[in-house]
Order: structure tokens, then sequence, then C-alpha cells
């Protein structure tokens, strides 16, 4: 079974033998793009330029299609452009430059809410601020703490009602501090004993398709796919940490966060890895070494197996072994490391996972032993270590997939598993369940809360049906589910509304690809998947979207002190009536 993918990981160092339309911007391209605008727009010491996101404007939808599905050996590529946005005397910009005419073809200047996301290089400036003011440092000297002992880091703020919010982030400092014993986790500054032995962007997945050997033909299942929105809230509401409610992805930047993986640790021996690039504040393009990696995965998984016993005088046992084509980054986002993982099954599956590891949120407390906390005493997190609180918090992953199911025209279908009662009285079982569907007709059908009925969810093409009848589609199989704990009106999930659903379906639109909206620092939700949805736009037999959020509560305990190990989780695309037949049974692996 072959498995098609075009990847791309923020400006990813990868092209097939010919260009392609969703190939990312190349450094050449970046500098291009840096040039023209620095030249429309040229700075002084009162009016400072800097670029805060630079990537391809992807031509529309239909110009991909019909440039891949051209009969041409070379078919001509859409106009490459770039979508920038920036900040110019005050103000947030939105700028398209087209490539080929080395021109800015729309400017706009953006008049709503909301900031856009924060460069490496103003976190770097503003962590270093607090150094040079002197409360600060005379709080270290009462610590007897060298400056070279301490590290500060930029936190956004958020947004809690205020008529008026300026572009501020907070850098911390407390009054305990916790202390340093057992914290080192470089292999070479720890000492022995050791153990136990052991052996042996964001990334955006685009034009994702599977062969079927029956059909003799590569067949659509995803157009594009990445994780749009990552909403971290925690959950202390003192006035030290009430405003840490962070968006990874629209405060801080996925793709900019990628870490580089290291060979035979992070990636297998068979990882081929490749580098990717961004634009910093200036717009110079900036590598990334092995920002991800590609590998077939050899896990030791059963693909499918049987042993048939009820035959005479015979024993039959068939079994393949699984392979699996996997796609990996890691982002770093301030303390968390997020291990991001698409896997493709020669079964039709798509796999998607995330590892959680790095360093907890933690916060100093007077506390060396929980026998110190006192009657009603809420410290909001668990005591891990000698003054050391780790603050509990959430993780909301939602994942922006569009699917194309055998063609662009889908339908999302809800089908609940009901209990009847037995009605003939000759036979003594008393119930069963069966199932009942329901092809949902506008966005408000398409919102889902996991868990509060047994049900199966599925994107299927209405127009496309197999042999048997049965609609040709993929079934979301959920992984860890958890449902926002705030009030509804509590500023911080009013911000990340897109999490009160786990499920949405709302139609293609090219500019609606960010669930928190697309200039999320200081933001006022009016700008999130929550309100495009309002809309209920039409969603039966249409281009759709399926928007998915993966959730879990975190209660940190002492094994996540002072690295986490890693905690996984993950959820499935599966075929749904998608094959004639089980697709792998005829699978040779070597």
């Amino acid at each position: 079974m072959k498995i098609v993918v075009v990847l791309v990981l923020i400006q990813a160092c990868w092209r097939c033998a010919e260009a392609h339309p969703l190939d990312p911007l190349t450094p050449s391209e970046l500098n291009l793009v840096r040039t023209i605008i620095t030249n429309s727009y040229p700075t002084s010491s009162s009016s400072n330029l800097t670029f805060q996101h630079v990537a391809l404007d992807e031509p529309d939808k239909p110009q991909i299609l019909s440039w891949l599905s051209s009969k041409s050996m070379a078919p001509p590529l859409p106009p490459r452009r770039a979508f920038v946005i920036a900040r110019f005397q005050k103000q947030s910009l939105e700028i398209t430059v087209d490539l080929s005419t080395r021109s800015i073809i729309s400017t706009r200047v953006y008049k709503g809410h909301g900031f856009p996301t924060l460069t490496f290089v103003e976190q770097g400036l503003v962590s270093q601020l607090p150094f040079s003011y002197e409360p600060f440092k005379d709080s270290l000297n009462k610590r007897a703490l060298n400056m070279s002992q301490v590290v500060c880091a930029a936190f956004t703020v958020g947004w809690f009602g205020e008529e008026k919010t300026k572009r501020v982030v907070k850098v911390k400092f407390g009054i305990p501090v916790p202390k340093a014993e057992g914290t080192e986790y470089r292999l070479s500054k720890l000492k022995p004993p050791f153990g136990p032995k052991l052996n042996g962007v964001g990334a955006i997945i685009s034009l994702a398709s599977i062969y079927d050997i029956e059909k003799q033909r590569y067949r659509e299942v995803l157009y594009r796919g990445f994780i749009s929105e990552v909403f971290v809230p925690y959950q202390d509401p003192t006035e030290e940490w009430y405003y840490t409610t962070y968006f990874d992805c629209g405060e801080y930047g996925f793709g900019q966060s990628a870490s580089s993986l290291e060979p035979l640790t992070d990636c297998p021996p068979n990882a081929h890895f490749l580098d990717a690039f961004y634009a910093d504040a200036n717009g110079n393009p900036v590598k990334i070494t092995n920002a991800f990696c590609i590998f077939e995965k050899h896990a030791g998984d059963i693909m499918w197996r049987h042993t048939e016993i009820a035959i005479p005088n015979q024993l039959i046992t068939e079994v393949r072994a699984d392979v699996s084509l996997v796609v990996r980054m890691v982002s770093t986002v301030g303390n968390y490391d997020y291990v991001i993982d698409w896997e493709f099954k020669p079964s039709g599956s798509i796999k998607f996972g995330v590892g959680l590891t790095g360093i907890l949120g933690m916060k100093g407390g007077t506390y060396i032993n929980t026998d110190q906390i006192k009657g009603e005493t809420d410290i909001h997190g668990t005591l891990l270590a000698d003054n050391t609180i780790g603050v509990y918090h959430d993780h909301f992953f939602t994942y922006y997939l569009d699917l194309d199911i055998d063609g662009q025209r889908n339908s999302f279908v809800k089908t609940t598993l009901q209990t009847q009662k037995v009605k003939d009285p000759k036979i003594p079982r008393k119930s069963y369940w069966t199932t009942v569907s329901e092809t949902a007709k506008t966005e408000a059908d398409g919102r889902v809360k996991l868990g509060l009925e047994a049900a199966e969810l599925a994107v299927v093409n209405p127009n496309k049906k197999t042999k048997r009848g049965n609609k040709t589609g993929y079934r979301l199989l959920p992984g860890s589910v958890a449902h926002p704990l705030l009030v509804s009106d509590d500023y911080p999930q009013i911000r990340g509304a897109f999490s009160n659903y786990n499920v949405w379906v709302t139609p293609y639109n090219k500019s609606e690809k960010w669930a928190a909206g697309l200039f999320v620092d200081r933001s006022r939700g009016d700008d999130t998947l929550a309100v495009k949805s309002r809309k209920n736009r039409e969603i039966e037999n249409e281009d759709i979207v399926l928007w998915y959020t993966m959730g879990l509560h975190h209660v940190p305990s002492q094994e996540d002190y002072p690295v986490m190990p890693t905690l996984s989780v993950g959820f499935e695309l599966r075929p749904t009536n998608f094959f004639e037949a089980n697709p792998v049974l005829k699978a040779i692996v070597n």
C-alpha cells in the first residue's frame, strides 16, 4: 500500500524533482520579500519595521486541484505570493507580496483587537530588561543569587476586560525561591548511580492520498492538516499567576519554536532529516537544522493476525507485521517540549500523536512538606520539592483537518449507538443496541462534545459508494477527552472558546485557519472558531473542514520533576467503508 504525502514545515528545505504550488518560501524568496517590504516601508529612529509572520500565501484550492489534475508534464504554477504580518509605526499590517512581479499587491491596516505573534527578538529584549532594574537586582541580592544563576522569560498577559490594551508582557519574580538540588538533567553533568540502561512547525501535512491496489489509482484523503492552536490555561488565580493562559501557536509561534532534532535519540537510525527556515524580526531567513524527520516505523506492532483452530487436524496462523511512515517535529514553547507525530499506516489510517515533555510551570512556595499546608489552603498545584509547586493546568490541542474524501464534496455524519428493548417475548434477551445516523446540515449540527453519549463520527463522500452501497469515508477515533472547566464568561475561556466543543465542522474558507484568530496576543475572543461558526453555514455535501480538539487536565506529580517523562496522547482517522475490503490483506512486509 503506497502513501503519498506533501510535507510542509514552516519553510521546509525540501522539494520534489518539480516545483509544487504548495512548496514553502525558500530562503531566497524570504530575502526577496524582505527587500520588497523594506523598500516600501523605510525605517527611522521613530518608525521601526518588524516582521512578525512571513509565509506562503497559498493559492486558492481550485487552483491547486486544477494544477494537480493537469495532463501536462509541466503545468504552469499559480503565481507565487507571500503573506506578511508586520509592525510599523505601532500598527499591525497585513501585506500580500507578489514574488513574480516583485511588488506589494495589497496592504491592510489591522484595526481589530489583539496583536501578532511575539518574535524571538522581542522576547529576548524583554527578558533582559529586569537585569538593569534596580529593585530586581536588590531582590537577587537578598536571596544571595548571582545574575548568572537567574533566567527571566517573557509571558503574555492575555485580556481581562480592559477597554484599551497595549503590547505588554510580564517577567515573573516571586518571593520564596525553589531550591536547585536535584534539578540537573544534562547527561554530562549527572553523577552515578546511573540507570536504567536502555537499548537501541508547526508541521503542515498537505495532499495526503493513498494508493488503492484494487482500483489501481491514488485516492484523496487529506488536503491540508496542522495544529491550529494549543491553549494552555494555568489554574492559579493569584496576582502573580492569574494571567498565565497561553496560546502557544498564536502568541509564540509553534513553527518558529521548532527544535533541531537529535539523530538516534529524537529519531531512529533510519530517519531522513529535513531543514527548515523562518523569517526573523528583520525579515532575514533563519535556518533550523534537522527541523523534522521522516522514517519508517518498525515498532513490533501487528498489522493483522488470526489463528484458526476450528478446522480438524489443521492449525492456520497468519500474521503481518505493521510498518508505518512517521513525520516528526518537536516544538519547544517556553517550558514545554511537544513531540508532534503524523503517522501514516498502510491500512489507510492516519494517527496523530503528541508527546508532552520538558519542564513544568512551577512557582515558589514556603512549604517543604504537605503537612505544612493547613486547612482549606489551596496552593493551586502539587508540592514537588522544597519550596517548589507544579501548578495545575490544561492542554487543548486543536487540529485543522481539511478532509477531501474521494473529492471535495463531503458530509459529516454522527452515528449514535442507542439501546433498544427486545419486543419478541420468545427471545430471552432483554436488550441490544443499534445505530441511528444523522447527517449534519449546518455548522450548529456539526458541533460535538465527546463523552456525553456513545457515537461514531465520520466524514463521508455522499457521492461515492462502495459496491455494497456504503458511502466512502473516514471516521474519527478520539483520543484523550477533556472539557474546559473554566466558566464560559471567564476571559481566558472567551478567548479559548474553540475548546467548548471537541469537534467543529465548517465550510472550507481559505482565510479561516486559526482557531484562536489571526491576531491572538491580547485578543478578545472576537475572531475565534467559535465566533465564525455562529454563521451557521451549510455543510452537507460541501467542501468541509473538521476541527478536532484533544485535551487533558494536568495535575503534576513528583515524577514530572525536574524534567517530565513524555506523556503521550493521540487520535486516529481510520477508513470506514473507504475500501471494498481489508486493504492490507495481501501486504508483504520485508
